[in-house]
């Protein structure tokens, strides 16, 4: 496709052809903003020819020049920001779950939508280059993250459904918007279902799961995201679950999600799934049939074209051969059609741009300074602190600090993945020197591992790691200083999506080992060698098996991939400013050998509701500088299968400092086979001044009293449930307060 038709994304083409067709007195309805949008997209669809509907049924949409129907790819990111250079980046969504904090995402994401909106509106105006500059954003993921070794566990919100779910009711609403007739961007939520890892098999792996796992773990926040957040989108995933490939999987696309959760939008693969139906994982024996059940089955939207502009008609084609073979009906293109181009009438794009709230947006909102302060908010509400003996906050002033890693002074590992190049990240080492005393800082890198990006050279000494030895100059620096800052764990090169990684304990974006890179643990007990207090600061998308710095670092700050403000969150958290309150939202295990195999699906085993073991830091863990209790809990007495429980408590912060605590609640349910060990079922996180207190109410519909049987019936059962109220889990160092109620009857929940 040339360039010139690519420009016809200008929506101008649209109203020019209103325009030629009103003076003709033959406006047609698809023109009219009078009509609802599913009956302006069937008169659309139903003037177009069998090949000009075949070549909507991709992400790169062309042109119908005739219509006056522009050009559109639907496929744009937008999971912590929008993917496109000069947005603002917030953190990774690994890091967003550790805030705890609903409320602050959706505020992301509506600003996240707002950006979307100048970007589109920029793009259209500029004729700029159509990759990722649509209104349709494939996020958020709502993957639940099983085991740590997923490389793309980063994207999701953590291991908990619940959590998941609130997350992604909060981020759908804020990227759709409020708006009775216009949403301001769509949201996707991804990868439906149960895609997970390993990445080195995504493409032909064939899953095979319970119900009870299914119903219990892998589809609570899809549905969440689609019945509670009225997603108009939604991704299916690469994998087979069960013997059916999930863009082509009945009970998924048909029974689930538009027979039981009456989803009325559209269905967009993984970027090659359609492809895989055929040729990774054989399910039908030629690529025309294996489109042709997709579609049939729910698909409407296929991407398969991401790197290049397609100029043949080789990513329709197989479609058009299907229909001329016999195994599909041009009625199933048109209903695939028909939800499209409804998307595409609720965004706008076929209305004067004076009708449409949200083409307005002024462009000062890019990255404005109000979106930068959210970041830094953000970044501040997810840091989480894991270990600290007292060394913690630091003074600002009068204290030699030597600061080592070579992720300390970068700020790609900030941004995780999935993300634009913000106009200015601010490096750990750079927040460490603006809220420090800068001449008070000695910066050594320690370690070639990971070295690469770093300018200028970090090793003026001359010195080169040829055998995973430290650099001398980062002890000797650790020997002269008061406190030695350690900035370690992984980046998004390390673990991610689909790649190729040479270092031991990674492969192909997964994991191996869930230890700490050897050449980094060499460089942390080389400067703990020095004697003096030593404060771990880990930037990581996943879990890791911090062993021996839990028992030899005197702090340790989980500070995920924390966005372009993150660097500046890292400072003000050591110092004190902020007083951290994130919560782990995975478990971080002891090591591997906690773990079944990572290729088992099953939950047994798995994440807090399922492990039996005993972890490094439990989910929901995280510390503060000031100290909280609970108490006066009340439950009720009694409660009837299908109504609400209504649980409360006093929540008090007993310390010298101001900050936020994260409540949670947690069920653990009647002796009932498949129920889980405990669940997570309300959270809020309450600010509070030293010595103040607030009443948290939790009012606690069927959905959050129910637990899924064994045979995968979601249920309110009788008996007696265990209510833990905290900062915590029960069991764990967290502070709580505990009862007892008993549910009098059984109540079945819809699926």
């Amino acid at each position: 496709m040339s360039t010139l038709v690519w420009r016809t994304v200008a929506v101008g083409l649209a109203f020019a052809a209103a325009s030629l067709a009103a003076q003709k007195g033959a406006k047609p309805d698809y023109l009219n903003p009078n009509l609802q949008p599913g009956q302006r997209a069937a008169d659309l669809v139903h003037r177009m020819t069998l090949e000009e509907k075949a070549s909507q049924l991709v992400n790169q949409a062309r042109a119908i020049p005739r219509l006056g129907v522009p050009a559109y790819d639907w496929w744009s990111e937008a999971l912590h920001g929008v993917a496109v250079d000069g947005a603002t980046e917030f953190p990774e969504p690994i890091g967003l779950g550790a805030t705890f904090d609903p409320e602050a995402i959706h505020t992301m994401a509506t600003d996240i939508g707002i950006e979307a909106r100048v970007v589109h509106v920029q793009a259209v105006r500029n004729h700029t280059n159509p990759f990722h500059h649509g209104l349709d954003f494939w996020a958020p993921n709502v993957n639940i993250f099983r085991d740590p070794r997923w490389g793309r566990g980063q994207e999701t919100y953590g291991e908990d459904p619940f959590l998941t779910g609130r997350m992604a009711v909060a981020f759908v609403t804020g990227m759709q918007g409020d708006d009775p007739r216009y949403y301001r961007t769509i949201a996707t939520p991804k990868h439906y279902a149960v895609h997970s890892g390993p990445e080195s098999t995504r493409h032909m792996a064939d899953v095979t799961l319970s119900k009870h796992d299914e119903m219990d773990t892998y589809l609570p926040a899809f549905r969440a995201g689609i019945v509670e957040g009225k997603a108009d989108s939604i991704m299916c995933a690469y994998n087979s679950i069960n013997g059916q490939p999930a863009c082509a999987n009945q009970f998924l696309l048909d029974d689930m999600l538009r027979g039981m959760w009456n989803f009325q939008g559209y269905v967009v693969s993984d970027c090659g799934a359609v492809r895989n139906i055929f040729d990774g994982h054989h399910y039908q024996p030629t690529q025309a049939q294996a489109s042709a059940i997709s579609l049939q089955r729910g698909m409407d939207n296929e991407c398969i074209d991401f790197d290049k502009i397609v100029t043949g008609d080789s990513d329709y084609k197989p479609y058009l051969d299907a229909v001329q073979e016999g195994y599909l009906k041009e009625s199933d293109i048109d209903r695939a059609l028909v939800r499209l181009f409804t998307a595409r009438m609720k965004l706008g794009m076929f209305d004067p741009p004076s009708m449409v709230p949200y083409a307005k947006i002024p462009e000062s909102e890019l990255n404005s300074p109000a979106h930068r302060a959210l970041a830094r908010q953000l970044a501040n509400e997810s840091m989480t602190l894991l270990k600290n003996d007292g060394v913690l906050p630091l003074k600002t002033s009068g204290v030699k600090i030597a600061v080592v890693g070579p992720l300390a002074e970068q700020t790609e590992v900030l941004l995780g993945n999935y993300n634009g190049i913000p106009t200015h990240t601010v490096s750990i080492l750079e927040g460490l020197r603006t809220e420090f005393a800068g001449d008070a800082i000695q910066y050594i890198p320690g370690t070639d591992f990971l070295i690469h990006g770093v300018t200028p050279d970090p090793r003026p000494n001359g010195w080169t790691q040829e055998d995973l030895t430290p650099d001398p100059a980062a002890l000797e620096a650790a020997k002269n200083a008061d406190v030695v800052i350690a900035v370690v764990g992984l980046t998004s090169h390390l673990e991610g999506e689909e790649m190729k990684v040479d270092e031991p304990g990674f492969k192909g974006g997964d994991r191996t080992s869930l230890d700490m890179p050897a050449p980094e643990e060499a460089l942390l007990e080389s400067v703990a060698s020095a004697g003096k207090p030593l404060v771990v600061v880990l930037t990581n998308g996943s879990a890791l098996a911090v062993n021996w710095a839990n028992e030899h670092a005197n702090a340790i700050l989980d500070a995920w991939y924390p966005g372009e403000e993150g660097g500046t969150a890292v400072a003000q958290t050591l110092s004190g400013r902020n007083n951290p309150a994130g919560r782990l939202p995975v478990t971080f295990y002891k090591s591997v050998d906690q773990l079944p195999p990572f290729e088992d699906y099953a939950m047994k085993g798995r994440t807090y509701r399922y492990f039996d073991g005993q972890p490094l830091y439990p989910f929901g863990f995280g510390l503060s500088y000031t100290t909280f209790s609970y108490s006066k809990l009340t439950v009720p007495d009694g409660v009837q299968a299908g109504s609400p429980a209504v649980v409360e408590a006093t929540v008090t912060n007993t310390g010298h400092r101001a900050g936020d605590e994260v409540a949670q609640l947690y069920l653990s349910f009647p002796n009932v086979p498949g129920a889980p060990r405990r669940a997570l079922r309300a959270f809020r996180r309450v600010h509070l001044a030293p010595g103040a207190s607030e009443r948290v109410r939790f009012e606690l519909d069927p959905r959050a009293m129910s637990m899924v049987t064994e045979a995968g019936e979601p249920i309110v059962a009788p008996g007696e449930y265990t209510v833990s109220f905290g900062g915590g889990q029960p069991d764990t160092s967290a502070p709580v307060v505990t009862g007892q109620f008993t549910v009098n009857g059984a109540f079945t929940l819809p699926e």
